[in-house]
This record gives structure tokens, C-alpha cells and sequence, in this order.
């Protein structure tokens, strides 16, 4: 595309946006109906694309109306901006000359500009960007009148108000049935606490449902809060109950060592155990192998680097994440190195270079949502289907980011990719996004999702005593308390992590003189009575 042909049309679409034309009779719309009988099929292309030119050849001389509501002033006018620039692209290269299209600011009075717009009587409109405007427009506008928003917010949605951006769920979804293929036995949700992370939270709850995977415990966090994120991470990897159950097994080796009369090998067995126990700080493994981070980049780079903290090993424990972290500089980042998440596909080249040469700045999603539901908007008006047919085609479309629909309750389904992080800053594709609806890719409607509350781990607790092998003669009179921060099931008994070399004879007694057992720092009781424990 010629830049300097671009920018010939930039005045044409300024006079445009002033256009009035006589009012038109526009049928009623039944949004469920007509997609109740639509079949899906091979995806169609939008009316227009990057390579067909700037306009059509349409002969007609009825003048046809789109309004664009958006932010062009005060705190969110770069976001107006960004969607505004890549309507103006959409609408220069493929809209006939009969289509008018004018743009209104919703910085101030919203209400009052919502009505202005409807007032010229649009046939549909792209915008509003923020849900509390979202909700506005679907409440005033006639419930025929289709709007194409960029609000994610599932409540603002219906009656003709659609949304091109993408619905968290999609994300959360397709992660957790990645999970399962990964063959996850259990894992553990680590959600911002924020009404939008209940609901994602809500969400993965649902989906591990579907999908049979286990969930073993939800935990939240203040975004962006240190201390927040910190208490989360340690009480997900339940290293107090680890420490303490560390602490009793160390602590009845020492004891034994002190105050028993033992054989050189059995003095030698629980010596080795003791050093082995020197080199970590905590002994039992956690109750799930994978996490599931609910929350932006910044914040699950810090609950990861806790959770290694924490002793949760990569080996442990797999990382799985969202789009929230599309975007982020966490693919750079070591400590996430294996982890997947889902996310978008690519933005097409095309678009990237000539939103680039226009704007000088690199286009982001909202861009590429802007232009294709320009694209849509026009298809619709100009197209021989009826308004419902062409918006809600099952077969979905093929957009600058990859596949997508609509549903009639005007949420979005959008085909999402799986990556996985290899520290190199750039995620590697591991399984490409669908390319059709054949088969449904979601079962999650948004709308239908209840914010989960916390859900506390759900773990037999650890026997200290799994994790030291003590003279049988001995073992009844050093018996532990199970330790544990919710223990729902009896214990478990788990294959010692210590090699115990046990005796072939030990009726020998100690003759050596020089034999000192490991002395072990003081441990402060009080410490170990601030917890709460469990009988076995």
C-alpha cells in the first residue's frame, strides 16, 4: 500500500465524519434465532483485506453510517487514539465512498454522546473501549442496532452489544485442558484478589472440572504487593509445615543421639541422616505438580522466584500462565524457563508495517481489534446476509490475530496457541492455535462463572517420621505428630527421602572413644507449639 495514497484520503474521512444521510428502516433482529440454524464451516475472510485495494466498486448511492465511540481525550485518549488510527486504516482501504464514518469522544458525558450518536441514526457502532460505557450504550441503544466494544466484562455484553476483545475465560480454559494433556495430576491456583481474579479463578475451578483435573487449593495475592505476594507463595508451598516437620525430624535424631544407647551402626545410620538433613532446609513434597498463575508477568515472576525460594523445585511442580502474561518481559526471565501459557497468535506482518509507518508506534491488540471490527462492520453493511447471519457466522472469521466469532449473547470466542518459555525472550509455539469451529474449542460461557472463594490446600499433612528411619526398637518412643496446614485425608505413607543404611548386626556396643555424635542448634519449642498440628 502507498503511504502517500493513504494519507490522500486522510481529509475525504475527516469531511465524512461530519456526514449526515436521510434515515433508513433497519428490521428487527432476533440474536438467538438465526444462530440457532447457522451450521459452522470452513472460516470466511472479512469484506476487505490488506491486499485488496482501498474500496470497492459499489455502484450504490444510499448513503450508509457507522459511528465509532471512543476515549479521544482526557487520561485514555492514547487508547482512543490507538483504535481510532486503525479504524481510520480499515475504513481507507476497503469502505466505498458512500459510507460515512463518524467518531465521537467518550471522555465526558457519556450519556450525551451516546445519544448524539444514535441520533444520526448509525447502522452499527464500533465502541465504547470501558465497560461502565459498554453498559450505557446497550441499555440506550435499540436492541437491533449492533455495537462491536473492546470490554471484556461479560455483564455489559447482550442485546446487540458484541465485544471484539478477548474474554478471560478463552485463556483459562484452553490452559487447563493444556494441563491435561500434559497429564497434571493436581495443581494449585495462584489468583490476584480482585473481582476479575475470583472470576478467573471461578473459571479454572469450572475447567478442572470439564477436564477432571484435580484442584488442590486457591490462593490470592495483592497485584503488585511484596509482602502479599510473599505470604502466598510460602502458604502454597507450605513451607512452615515443611519447616517445622524439618525441625521434628532433625530435632528426634539429635535427641536419640544424645540420649540413647546405641550400636556404632546405628549411631552411624542416624548421624548420615542428619547431615543429609543439614543440606535442606525443609522435608516433604507438596501435594500437586503444577501451577496454574492466574495474574500479569510481573507479579508471577515474583510468586515464582518465591515458590523456588520455598523449596516447590522445577522439578516438583510445573508453571502454567494465561495472556495476561502476553506482552510481559517474563519470557526473558530464567526462572519461568519450561513454563506454558496460552496466548494469541501473531499479529499479522502486514498490518504490524503499516500501522508502524502511519502511527510510528508498534500496534497492539486493541489496534488489531479496531481494524478487524471496522473490517466486520463493513462486511455487514454491504454484505447480501442479514445483520445477525453475517456478525454471528459460526464459521467464525480469520482476523489479523487469528480465528474468532461471536456468540449471540455478544461474548467472543477467540482461537488461542500454546508456548512455552525458554528464557530466550521469544515463547516458543508448541501447538498452533485452531484454524476452524468444526468442533467447539470452549464450553466456559463467562456469564455463567461465579468468583471462587479461597480454597485452603488440600493435603494429608507430613509425618516427620516418613522422612528418618530410627531403630525399630526406638521408633514408638520418638513417634511424631503429622504436621499440616490442612489435612482432609489420613496420611500418607511415603517412601523415606533419606537412605538409611540399616545394620546386619547391631548387638555391638559403642567401644570407641572418639565417636561424637552431630550436635544440633538449639530449637526452641515455644517456636514449634505456635502451629497447629495434627494426630495421625
Amino acid at each position: 500500500m502507498h503511504i502517500n495514497r493513504f494519507f490522500g484520503y486522510i481529509t475525504t474521512l475527516l469531511i465524512l465524519a461530519g456526514c449526515t444521510g436521510s434515515d433508513t428502516t433497519t428490521p428487527s433482529v432476533d440474536w438467538f434465532d438465526e444462530y440457532e440454524n447457522m451450521q459452522a464451516g470452513t472460516p470466511s475472510q472479512m469484506y476487505g483485506t490488506l491486499s485488496d485495494g482501498y474500496g470497492t466498486n459499489d455502484t450504490s448511492t444510499d448513503t450508509h453510517r457507522m459511528a465509532v465511540l471512543l476515549p479521544l481525550s482526557g487520561d485514555s485518549a492514547a487508547v482512543g487514539k490507538t483504535i481510532r488510527t486503525s479504524v481510520e486504516m480499515a475504513v481507507l482501504q476497503n469502505a466505498p465512498k458512500n459510507l460515512t464514518v463518524s467518531f465521537y469522544d467518550t471522555a465526558d458525558n457519556t450519556t450525551e454522546t451516546i445519544n448524539n450518536a444514535l441520533a444520526k441514526n448509525p447502522e452499527i457502532i464500533i465502541g465504547p473501549v470501558f465497560s461502565s460505557d459498554a453498559k450505557t450504550l446497550r441499555d440506550t441503544k435499540p436492541e437491533h442496532l449492533p455495537a462491536l466494544s473492546f470490554t471484556s466484562d461479560a455483564d455489559a455484553l447482550g442485546d446487540g452489544l458484541m465485544t471484539m476483545n478477548l474474554m478471560p475465560t478463552n485463556g483459562v480454559e484452553t490452559i487447563v485442558r493444556e494441563m491435561k494433556s500434559d497429564d497434571v495430576k493436581q495443581f494449585i491456583i495462584l489468583a490476584p484478589d480482585s473481582e476479575s481474579g475470583r472470576l478467573m479463578a471461578g473459571t479454572a475451578k469450572n475447567a478442572a472440572g470439564i477436564y477432571e483435573l484435580p484442584l488442590a487449593g486457591i490462593f490470592y495475592y495483592e497485584s503488585g504487593n511484596p509482602n502479599s505476594i510473599k505470604n502466598a507463595a510460602s502458604a502454597a508451598s507450605m513451607h512452615n509445615a515443611r519447616t517445622m516437620a524439618h525441625t521434628r525430624a532433625r530435632q528426634v535424631l539429635s535427641d536419640i543421639l544424645t540420649n540413647e544407647r546405641l550400636t556404632i551402626v546405628e549411631k552411624s545410620n542416624l548421624n548420615t541422616q542428619l547431615e543429609k538433613l543439614e543440606r535442606v532446609d525443609t522435608i516433604g513434597r507438596i501435594p500437586y505438580d503444577a501451577v496454574l498463575f492466574l495474574g500479569n508477568g510481573d507479579d508471577t515472576k515474583s510468586l515464582a522466584s518465591y515458590l523456588r525460594y520455598f523449596d516447590v523445585p522445577a522439578r516438583d511442580a510445573r508453571f502454567y500462565g494465561t495472556t495476561m502474561w502476553d506482552g510481559s518481559d517474563i519470557a526473558y526471565d530464567t526462572t519461568m524457563m519450561g513454563a506454558k501459557f496460552a496466548t494469541m497468535p501473531d499479529i499479522n506482518p502486514e498490518f504490524t508495517n503499516l500501522y508502524q509507518q502511519i502511527s510510528g508506534d508498534m500496534p497492539n491488540r486493541l489496534a488489531t481489534f479496531g481494524y478487524d471490527a471496522t473490517n466486520m462492520a463493513i462486511g455487514m453493511i454491504y454484505s447480501d446476509k442479514s445483520t445477525a447471519a453475517y456478525l454471528l457466522d459460526p464459521s467464525g472469521y480469520m482476523g489479523t490475530d487469528g480465528l474468532f466469532r461471536m456468540q449471540p449473547t455478544g461474548a467472543s470466542e477467540r482461537a488461542l496457541r500454546i508456548v512455552e518459555l525458554d528464557g530466550s525472550g521469544t515463547p516458543r509455539e508448541i501447538k498452533p492455535a485452531p484454524s476452524d469451529f468444526m468442533s467447539p474449542l470452549y464450553n466456559i460461557e463467562q456469564r455463567h462463572i461465579t468468583p471462587a472463594p479461597a480454597m485452603d490446600l488440600q493435603t494429608p499433612g507430613i509425618d516427620p517420621d516418613n522422612y528418618i528411619r530410627l531403630p525399630e526398637r526406638l521408633a514408638s518412643s520418638y513417634r511424631s505428630k503429622t504436621i499440616g496446614t490442612n489435612i482432609t485425608v489420613a496420611p500418607m505413607v511415603q517412601r523415606s527421602e533419606i537412605v538409611a543404611i540399616l545394620p546386619e548386626d547391631d548387638s555391638d556396643a559403642i567401644q570407641t572413644q572418639n565417636f561424637t555424635p552431630i550436635k544440633l542448634e538449639s530449637v526452641s519449642r515455644s517456636f514449634i507449639d505456635e502451629y497447629e498440628v495434627y494426630e495421625d
